[in-house]
């Protein structure tokens, strides 16, 4: 369910319509269907999704956030590799993280501030983000800021404290969230039977093969872990001569 193959059937489904979109394209029609991808773990991965995207002529958008902990947005090589993303096509903002806050006014103000940075570093224009794991309030408010598009704003999702099979949605909104297909999977009954449709994936979700959640998180591990010992390699003139060791001494820790 979440191989490459997997993905490229959504795609599919999604180019028969006719109605695929970005936020700024969906805003000015009645019928469509946004792709978004917030990355969390992994920017080779994201890019790698992204790659199938392009090799079907399909582009979406993604966010990335500044205050992650398992990737650097501005190291040479993530930077490289989503500026080679925009440049085909794909759509960049930002993913926001909470981090704590709750004012509204502030948390307004820190978006505004991390879009601009992101801007700045990238070298072109952000206008676009998403919420990390958005609280009630959050969703609620309905953020609006002058010139940027909320991936949450109700053009794009309907908001309700409780949603059932009842329940009615001006956006069908489905999400990969921990590996798991939440509130419906992109098949040909859930994509062609709404107008308005949002769906979000976790690129470090989907590889070539498709693994259940414990492989997924074993082998991105395991990429993890490599790129830590090739950064490593190329900072450390001495590390060459313990580095065989090393990788002995923790493959089984």
């Amino acid at each position: 369910m979440f191989s490459y193959d997997d993905y490229r059937e959504i795609i599919r489904i999604i180019k028969s319509t006719g109605r695929h979109a970005n936020y700024s394209e969906a805003l000015r029609r009645d019928k469509f269907i946004i792709m978004r991808h917030d990355v969390e773990y992994s920017v080779e991965r994201a890019y790698a999704l992204a790659r199938v995207e392009t090799s079907m002529d399909f582009f979406s958008t993604y966010f990335f956030q500044w205050t992650n902990n398992s990737y650097n947005l501005l190291s040479r090589k993530n930077r490289d590799l989503i500026c080679d993303m925009h440049e085909r096509g794909h759509k960049i903002g930002l993913h926001f993280a909470l981090n704590g806050m709750n004012d509204m006014q502030e948390i307004r103000r820190q978006i505004i501030k991390e879009i601009h940075m992101l801007s700045e570093m990238l070298g072109f224009e952000i206008n676009e983000f998403s919420v990390h794991r958005p609280s009630p309030a959050v969703l609620a408010e309905n953020i609006r800021l002058p010139g940027i598009i909320n991936a949450y704003q109700e053009e794009f999702f309907t908001f309700a404290e409780n949603i059932t099979e009842e329940t009615r949605l001006g956006v069908k909104y489905m999400s990969d969230a921990n590996h798991i297909w939440r509130y419906g999977y992109p098949d040909e009954k859930n994509i062609l039977g709404h107008d308005r449709v949002q769906i979000l994936t976790h690129p470090f979700a989907w590889t070539r093969k498709g693994y259940s959640n414990y492989e997924n998180y074993k082998s991105l591990i395991r990429e993890k872990y490599i790129e830590l010992i090739e950064s490593i390699d190329n900072e450390c003139k001495d590390f060459g001569e313990y580095k065989d060791g090393f990788l002995e001494g923790t493959a089984g820790a």
